[in-house]
């Protein structure tokens, strides 16, 4: 009985001391939420080493939200950084490429049908014509391609005709001619030449007037003497030609030529500059008069260029130094002792036809009365003489600008 009495004791026991045990048990706030009594705090553990992740985190993948409590551990920003700067896994698939600009295609890419057929319906039909191979009407294109000569040279004639030679040069003469030239090209860059020129203007300079006028003094003869004509043989080459543009529709081939000869030309000299002469009290204006001084070794060197348009035609510009000897020693064939004879015999009012002169004189330029001006030609004989009293000899250089047009056949 009495065991029964202490189990029943020992059950109510237990019943009554549940509750009291649930009301003495603290309460922990979930994490996150407020309240004002803190939570107890447990002694801390020993620390546990943080695992190394088997693989690392890219930018934007989820972190663990609960880590065992953590050693030293760095701050985020520095983790992220290094997380970047660490290579992906050769496991894992490249991140993908973020979209970029269309790339432009490369100066010297080839152009697909469709761009050309694009440029092209922009331009009208005459913007598109070409011109001799070139695409000058084209205002897309900037540098115009020049393509090979057009007019072959070799095997082909041309006649040049410069109707203006003028010497720049002039100290003590002064000419202004014109001349013809004919030339065969042997090859595309040489060829051979003639030349024929005849000065329609040869004088003594002002300078050298002015000297006789004021001062009866003058330029020694072989300084001052004269060409009036030329005929040379030579040879011409081309060491440059190339092509231009002008008026934007045409082209036109030119040519750096440079060439030289060698032949003979006439000279003379001036015996007496025009004067007055009067008569009767009638004054009468006489010329100059100019003598004969005979052939003269001459040769050349020049330059220049010439420009042709299509096939037959071209123009030439060129600068010539026409270089020749000048002694003075006759005068319209007459030397020293024929004008003394002269003098002699006009002293003695004599003929001059029995002074057995010599052969080349021709002493009728000094005979006779000019029957327009009323001038004595026997008061030129003084003059010729002192001309060669006293011989000189002298190189002269003519230089001299050609300007003229020629024709290829």
């Amino acid at each position: 009985m009495r065991t029964i009495l202490s189990f029943a004791v020992f059950l109510s026991t237990l019943v009554g001391a549940e509750p009291a045990v649930a009301q003495a048990k603290p309460t922990v706030p979930a994490p996150g939420a407020e309240s004002s009594i803190p939570p107890s705090v447990a002694a801390p553990a020993d620390p546990v080493a943080r695992p190394q992740p088997t693989t690392p985190h890219e930018m934007g993948s989820a972190v663990p939200a609960e880590q065992s409590t953590p050693a030293a551990r760095k701050p985020v920003q520095e983790e992220e950084e290094e997380s970047e700067n660490q290579a992906p896994s050769s496991n894992e698939a490249p991140p993908p490429a973020e979209a970029s600009a269309p790339q432009q295609p490369a100066s010297d890419a080839p152009v697909a049908m469709g761009d050309v057929d694009n440029e092209l319906s922009t331009t009208t039909p005459e913007q598109q014509r070409l011109v001799n191979g070139a695409p000058l009407y084209n205002p897309n294109v900037s540098v115009h391609i020049v393509q090979k000569k057009r007019f072959a040279d070799e095997g082909r004639h041309e006649f040049a005709l410069y109707p203006v030679a003028v010497q720049v040069n002039g100290r003590f003469t002064n000419h202004a001619g014109s001349a013809l030239n004919y030339t065969y090209h042997l090859q595309e860059n040489f060829a051979v030449q003639l030349t024929g020129q005849y000065n329609w203007h040869s004088n003594e300079s002002h300078f050298n007037l002015e000297l006789i006028d004021k001062v009866r003094e003058q330029a020694q003869a072989a300084s001052s003497l004269l060409l009036t004509w030329g005929a040379q043989a030579g040879v011409e080459v081309t060491p440059l030609y190339g092509k231009f543009a002008f008026y934007d529709n045409h082209l036109a081939q030119f040519s750096l030529i440079i060439n030289g000869g060698a032949g003979f030309g006439g000279t003379r000299h001036l015996i007496r500059p025009q004067v007055a002469n009067e008569v009767d009290g009638q004054t009468y204006d006489v010329p100059a008069r100019f003598g004969y001084t005979g052939t003269k070794f001459l040769g050349s060197v020049g330059g220049g260029f010439r420009v042709q348009f299509g096939d037959s035609y071209s123009v030439r510009l060129e600068v010539k130094d026409v270089v020749y000897t000048a002694r003075v020693d006759r005068v319209d064939g007459c030397n020293l002792a024929d004008f003394e004879a002269m003098e002699a015999a006009r002293a003695s009012d004599a003929p001059f036809s029995n002074l057995g002169l010599s052969g080349g004189c021709q002493f009728q330029k000094f005979d006779g009365v000019d029957p327009k001006t009323k001038k004595n030609y026997r008061e030129d004989i003084i003059l010729g003489r002192d001309l060669v009293a006293e011989p000189s000899s002298d190189v002269l250089n003519n230089v001299s600008f050609y300007a003229g047009f020629s024709v290829l056949f």
